[in-house]
């Protein structure tokens, strides 16, 4: 019986070898034979793929943050994910806007095709808020206002990759409404979803100036979360594809169409086999292409949490599209730095110019791109200098600026007590008007001057000297309420 057996087995080889002969260029051995053995998302036991991608900015001087997500989200429904598995935050004011050269369309890089197609519209407007981001990943739809009313309907055995593109300062991350996420709340969030035994495993790419602040000291290990950030806790992250750039987006644009670490896990993603390819390995690609190639730009890219897990698959996260399973992964940045990069603060600026520079001479949109560029640096000079004043008014005029630029070693969060941070930044804002997206910058001055004891009746006192009115201007306004 035994030897019948083997007759068989042998008969089926051969047969099997000859069709290969046969028909070499229509079976394709490594592919279909990793879909045969690869489980698939309906097997229980290994685990669903649910994502969240936020993009927590609004105005075409973002750009780069709503075409990062847009092309994550076309990334992840490549790699198999379905489209009930991912959440959508961004405020979808860019495809239709007026200063877009192709309505209805987004890029996130010069020769990219169209990312914006089939994006969902789950959170858009002023449903994108901390309060949603919050319940989205709690699954607590009681809590929702707005919006499609998805959520992370994870279980135990899933994997779950949130994403998030925007602004930052030390300890915060931008929201197109207030107030803005701090770090405490989105690591309590964590916490909590951890402690809800909902996910196996998870996995949080994170875009922003001195993102590596919002996990330092915070995320501890045991969640099974793996973060990586775009920078360290001190310092900025950098946009790209920029106007004036090389390679630079088509001459029609004005604006970023990308961000550099965004572009760069993603631009990985797009070409490589993420069932061979690990989260480490995807790790050390986007820091040395984030690095730069100079000292004149570039940023840390940090890993937090439960850093074993990046000797995961990129697969259990994102999925692999099919058309990438023979590429062979190779230990070598492929996707070289560009020359030059935009700051993150700084693109706002750089739309402005470069529309104010296009204009014809005497047209209304050359008037008003200058009127852009005057309020966008008188705001910036009031921020600063109010900031300044109020460190000397509490502390003198020599240890002033001590106390304000003082960083924590790492490991040590960025300060001892939230609530005062966002007691003090509102007395702040009371008398000197929004920090904005850029004022944010100014986030650990203001948490010094927690961390040394000042208390909220002081910061108001030195704050209503410093700011006897708040400008006019429209980015000091408060119309949309307080940054904390």
């Amino acid at each position: 019986m035994t030897t019948q057996r083997l007759n068989i087995a042998v008969s089926f080889l051969v047969i099997f070898v000859s069709l290969i002969a046969v028909f070499g260029d229509v079976i394709r051995l490594p592919s279909q034979a990793s879909k045969f053995f690869r489980p698939t998302e309906d097997d229980s036991s290994v685990g669903v793929r649910w994502a969240v991608l936020v993009a927590g900015s609004k105005g075409y001087w973002n750009y780069r943050h709503q075409a990062d997500v847009c092309h994550a989200y076309q990334l992840l429904r490549k790699g198999g994910l379905k489209e009930e598995n991912i959440v959508v935050f961004m405020y979808d004011d860019i495809a239709k806007n007026k200063e877009n050269p192709r309505p209805g369309v987004i890029i996130n890089s010069p020769y990219g095709e169209d990312v914006y197609s089939g994006v969902p519209k789950d959170y858009t407007g002023d449903d994108v808020n901390v309060n949603n981001l919050s319940a989205v990943i709690l699954r607590n739809r009681t809590a929702l206002k707005g919006g499609s009313g998805k959520v992370l309907d994870s279980g135990p055995n899933d994997h779950i990759f949130i994403y998030y593109s925007d602004h930052g300062g030390p300890g915060v991350l931008g929201m197109p409404t207030s107030p803005h996420l701090y770090a405490n709340d989105l690591n309590d969030v964590l916490k909590k979803k951890h402690a809800s035994g909902t996910y196996k495993s998870m996995v949080f790419y994170l875009e922003a100036c001195e993102s590596g602040s919002i996990f330092d000291g915070l995320l501890p290990k045991g969640l099974n979360i793996y973060a990586t950030t775009a920078s360290n806790p001190e310092e900025s992250s950098w946009g790209t594809y920029c106007p004036g750039e090389d390679p630079s987006p088509p001459s029609e644009y004005e604006t970023c169409l990308g961000d550099l670490y965004s572009v760069a896990w993603m631009e990985d993603s797009d070409k490589h086999n993420l069932q061979t390819e690990s989260l480490h390995q995807q790790y050390e690609v986007v820091k040395k292409r984030t690095a730069g190639s100079s000292s004149s730009y570039g940023s840390h890219v940090m890993e937090y949490g439960d850093v074993g897990l990046s000797i995961d698959k990129l697969v259990l996260y994102m999925g692999t599209n099919p058309d990438n399973e023979n590429f062979t992964f190779v230990d070598e940045n492929l996707l070289r730095p560009p020359s030059r990069v935009t700051n993150q603060r700084d693109a706002d600026l750089v739309h402005f110019w470069d529309k104010y520079r296009k204009a014809p001479e005497g047209s209304a949109r050359k008037v008003e791109a200058q009127k852009q560029v005057l309020e966008v640096m008188s705001h910036r000079l009031h921020v600063d200098n109010s900031i300044q004043l109020i460190g000397k008014l509490l502390f003198g005029i020599s240890e002033g600026p001590e106390v304000l630029n003082k960083v924590r070693p790492s490991g040590k969060p960025l300060v001892d007590d939230w609530d005062c941070l966002k007691t003090l930044v509102r007395a702040f804002e009371r008398h000197c008007g929004s920090l904005s997206q850029y004022g944010i910058k100014h986030m650990r001055s203001i948490a010094n001057i927690c961390n040394v004891g000042i208390q909220m009746e002081e910061m108001e006192e030195a704050a209503m000297q410093a700011c006897p009115t708040i400008p006019a201007g429209p980015w000091s306004s408060l119309h949309r309420g307080f940054s904390a």
